[in-house]
């Protein structure tokens, strides 16, 4: 089939998918097509259906290719096939929007012929929106470091779960840091998995404050992995499981096993490069499903923390004011107490 053939269509998961402009080069850096990233995530449907599948979604479009304008679309628009899945799901500002859900391929390949060159994913199954089954670490390089520190961090973060008993699936992010991934079971509702996530950063800092850093303040962060605790609050996608990011080298989120840690090079995981990979190792992931993890041990760190005396982490600024939240300003710009005035009077 000519990479520069007109529209053609098609038959996926048992659906006739439209793809227009199929010859069109959305990454420069070896002139890959929308045809070729089509057939990327034909290629590997069992892995990005383990990962997606029945999730909403939110979508990253790049009309103009992996270098071009970009915006975020939340909603499905209204001249969508009567086929897909969708579901209704609200964003952290408490606006409800008709998501689309991953239900199969198909649904991924109409995604990509509108120019979608990033899934970001819900925590939760569209079957069950009460009940966060996935818990994200967030390790993210701040200005000063690199994906080498993050890297050492993530060995740090693998010697704290499996202390606590907790399984846990990294992946690249494809560009800098590492998502480690814990698959729960779906017991939790979002704001206990948050709690579960803020513990784990605090922990994590409070051993290694040297490399790693929970400050939600960035100027407080130094030059240290921030782990991002609320990439966990209600509602917050985060950047897919194999997916494909909008960068020249169409470089992909690459699930990896953990004594890959100290050899994966994040920039050579592209759709070129992944398939190979998955048909030579296999999936990394492919057990993550099989045995749900508890966050019981670090919500029994974050109530500990509440008993001595800390409050809630605080919340991005989209969200409504928490219960037991600090105050919602840095702490170069916070109010200071006047002579003989305690803090916080």
């Amino acid at each position: 089939m000519a990479r520069d053939s007109d529209a053609i269509e098609l038959d996926i998961d048992g659906h006739a998918v439209r793809i227009s402009s199929p010859g069109k080069v959305l990454f420069s850096e070896r002139g890959e097509t929308k045809l070729d990233l089509v057939n990327y995530y034909l290629a590997m449907s069992e892995p990005v259906m383990r990962a997606m599948g029945g999730r909403p979604v939110l979508m990253e479009r790049y009309p103009h290719g992996a270098e071009g304008k970009s915006f975020y679309q939340k909603r499905v628009p209204d001249n969508a096939p009567d086929w897909l899945t969708t579901e209704i799901v609200s964003t952290p500002n408490g606006t409800q929007s008709r998501a689309l859900v991953i239900a199969d391929l198909a649904h991924v390949a109409w995604a990509v012929n509108l120019g979608c060159l990033g899934f970001h994913v819900w925590p939760a199954r569209a079957a069950d929106p009460d009940h966060a089954d996935e818990l994200r670490i967030d390790l993210d390089p701040v200005p000063g470091t690199d994906f080498e520190d993050a890297r050492a961090v993530a060995a740090l973060a693998h010697d704290l779960l499996d202390e606590l008993g907790i399984v846990g699936f990294p992946k690249t992010t494809g560009k800098h840091g590492i998502h480690v991934y814990l698959r729960l079971a779906p017991r939790w509702d979002p704001y206990q998995v948050r709690h579960a996530a803020v513990a784990f950063a605090r922990e994590l800092a409070r051993r290694h404050p040297e490399t790693v850093t929970d400050a939600w303040w960035k100027e407080e962060r130094g030059q240290r992995i921030f782990i991002d605790f609320n990439q966990n609050a209600p509602h917050k996608t985060v950047f897919g499981a194999w997916c494909v990011r909008a960068r020249p080298g169409a470089q992909v989120s690459t699930p990896f096993a953990w004594d890959e840690l100290e050899t994966i090079d994040p920039d050579a995981q592209t759709i070129a490069s992944v398939p190979g990979r998955v048909a030579e190792r296999g999936d990394p992931w492919a057990e993550i499903d099989t045995a749900p993890q508890s966050i019981e041990p670090l919500l029994a760190i974050y109530d500990r923390d509440i008993a001595n005396g800390m409050t809630d982490a605080p919340w991005p600024p989209v969200y409504p004011k928490m219960p037991g939240e600090p105050p919602r300003v840095a702490p170069s710009r916070a109010k200071k107490p006047k002579a003989g005035e305690s803090p916080g009077a």
